[in-house]
């Protein structure tokens, strides 16, 4: 038995397919099928039920698959501590978004990392929520920068920013009038909100609840820039996390939208930094973590929270 063995089951555990998992492993499929037969006689046991139209592990296989995991994941930390033994902020950073923050962060993160660390070389992924925790666990990627919850406790994460949320409203809407937004002025109020899936989502249905506003059921998005369209066509109103209006607000007369604070203290969600304990990249997660904090658009942030600044 060896580690390509242990890849082969693995990819064969992922897709459930030996084509495309011999595919993902760079082999031929018949040069998979062989070695996980091989595994199989080695081990003594019966790891894939093979059918015409799928491929199945079985309960003893699917155990030794995600054990197997656990033994690649060990492998390349080792191979990417040795990497990390000279410089922290050198090599490859496999470092995952979700898309309510990538196009809003990212701007500001890759010139601050590429003035600073030239030798570090950010290679992003931009998912939903679920999906990076799958990633992160798997090993497929060092970090995640997401919304604090993420539904896994077993992840470790560094807190960089609270993002207050704005109301993104059409410029002839009533609200557009006020200076400021209080909780009860979205009372009775139509929501727009993204799809199933965006943590966004479950974050703005709160806001919803305690504010007494309604979701519009009829309509669910897959991105911010489609809430926005649908806001300025007065289909409803929306909220929009901070840093997602500010790097909006050049295009605001163009496109027809308002954005106003809230009153008070405003309803916000905190970004963090995930990762995965026991990872060699620890070390660059937390530097990468102080890089966030200190740019001036995540300083800005904390003037967010003020209720007497507004964007209009």
């Amino acid at each position: 038995m060896n580690l390509r063995d242990l890849q082969y089951l693995v990819a064969v555990a992922d897709h459930r397919h030996f084509g495309r998992a011999a595919q993902a492993c760079y082999v031929s499929q018949p040069t998979l099928s062989t070695q996980i037969k091989k595994l199989e006689a080695y081990l003594g046991v019966q790891l894939v039920e093979r059918t015409n139209r799928q491929v199945l592990l079985t309960p003893i296989g699917a155990r030794i698959a995600e054990r197997a995991r656990g033994v690649l994941n060990d492998v390349s930390d080792l191979v990417d501590l040795a990497k990390a033994s000279g410089d922290a902020m050198e090599g490859d950073l496999r470092l995952g978004l979700i898309p309510t923050i990538a196009p809003y962060l990212l701007p500001h993160l890759i010139p601050a990392l590429r003035s600073r660390y030239e030798r570090l070389r950010p290679l992003l992924y931009e998912e939903q929520t679920a999906r990076l925790v799958e990633r992160l666990r798997r090993g497929d990627i060092d970090a995640a920068v997401m919304a604090v919850p993420v539904g896994d406790e077993s992840l470790p994460y560094m807190s960089v920013y609270d993002e207050p949320f704005m109301v993104a409203v059409q410029h002839d809407h009533p609200l557009a009038t006020k200076p400021t937004i209080d909780m009860s002025d979205l009372t009775s109020e139509h929501l727009l909100l993204l799809e199933e899936g965006h943590c966004l989502r479950d974050q703005a249905l709160e806001v919803c609840q305690l504010a007494g506003a309604h979701e519009d059921a009829g309509f669910r998005a897959t991105s911010l820039e489609t809430l926005r369209q649908m806001v300025a066509a007065g289909a409803g109103i929306t909220l929009i996390p901070a840093m997602a209006a500010e790097g909006a607000a050049e295009a605001i007369s163009a496109t027809g939208l308002t954005y106003r604070r809230f009153t008070g203290m405003p309803p916000s969600r905190e970004v963090a930094v995930y990762y995965r304990r026991g990872s060699a990249r620890e070390d660059t997660v937390e530097t990468l973590a102080q890089v966030i904090r200190g740019l001036d658009a995540v300083k800005a942030l904390a003037e967010a929270m003020q209720p007497e600044a507004e964007i209009a």
